[in-house]
C-alpha cells in the first residue's frame, strides 16, 4: 500500500515551547501567579491553578519553580528590583537634594499605581503569607531601597533645609507615599479626585512643613 504524500510530508507539531523560550514561559507563570495571588490570596492559590492559567501541567510548571513560595519570592524580588532601578535614575540626577527627594517619593507612588498587584504582594500581604516569600525579599531589597531613600533625606538635612529629625522625616514621608497608594488601590470605588492632583496636594502639604525655605 502506498503512503499518502499528505501524511508523509506533514510535520508533527510539538506543543512544547521552542528551546530558548523558557524565559518567556517563566514570565507568563509569574504574571499569572501575581494575578491569582491577589484574587484568591496566597493560601487559596495552588500550583494547579497557576499552571492552568498558563496552559501548563503542574509537572511542567515545577520545571520552572519548585514550590509556590518560590514564585511569590520571585514576584517580590522582581518588583523591588524594578523600583530600585527607577530610584537609581532619580538619585543620580544632578539636582538639589530637596528636588531629588520629591522626585524619589513620587517615583514610589508612581510605581505603586503602575504595578498594583505586585504592590499588594510586597506591601499588603498578611504576616503568614509574607513569610512565604514577600518578607525575605523585603528584608533584603526593601531595606536597601529604604536606606537609599533615607540618605537623600539626610542630604537635605546636611544642606540645612530639613525641619525635623532625619529618621522621623524619612519614615513620615515613606508612610505617606505608601499610604496613599494603599488606600487608592484598595478603595477604587471611592470618589477620588484626579490622581495627579491628589498626590500633588498631599506632598505639597507635607513638603511645605518638612522643607525649610
Amino acid at each position: 500500500m502506498s503512503v499518502s504524500p499528505i501524511l508523509r510530508d506533514t510535520p508533527v507539531r510539538s506543543t512544547r515551547k521552542p528551546k530558548g523560550e523558557g524565559h518567556a514561559r517563566r514570565a507568563e507563570i509569574l504574571g499569572a501567579a501575581e494575578k491569582i495571588f491577589v484574587e484568591v490570596g496566597y493560601e487559596g492559590a495552588t500550583i494547579r491553578k497557576i499552571a492552568d492559567e498558563v496552559g501548563l501541567s503542574s509537572t511542567a510548571l515545577y520545571m520552572h519553580f519548585s514550590e509556590k513560595s518560590e514564585i511569590l519570592h520571585e514576584i517580590c524580588r522582581s518588583a523591588f528590583e524594578r523600583l530600585k532601578e527607577a530610584n537609581a535614575d532619580v538619585i543620580a540626577a544632578d539636582v538639589a537634594p530637596e528636588v531629588r527627594l520629591r522626585r524619589l517619593i513620587e517615583a514610589y507612588v508612581e510605581f505603586g499605581f503602575a504595578n498594583p498587584n505586585a504592590y499588594r504582594l510586597i506591601y499588603l500581604t498578611r504576616p503568614t503569607e509574607a513569610r512565604e516569600g514577600a518578607e525575605s525579599a523585603a528584608q533584603m531589597l526593601g531595606a536597601e531601597l529604604y536606606r537609599s531613600f533615607e540618605a537623600v533625606v539626610a542630604a537635605v538635612e546636611a544642606e540645612g533645609r530639613l525641619n525635623g529629625d532625619v529618621r522621623a522625616s524619612a519614615q513620615a514621608l515613606w508612610a505617606a507615599a505608601h499610604g496613599i497608594v494603599s488606600i487608592v488601590i484598595t478603595k477604587p470605588y471611592f470618589d477620588w479626585v484626579e490622581r495627579d492632583l491628589l498626590v500633588r496636594t498631599q506632598f505639597d502639604a507635607i513638603f511645605s512643613g518638612l522643607i525649610r525655605r
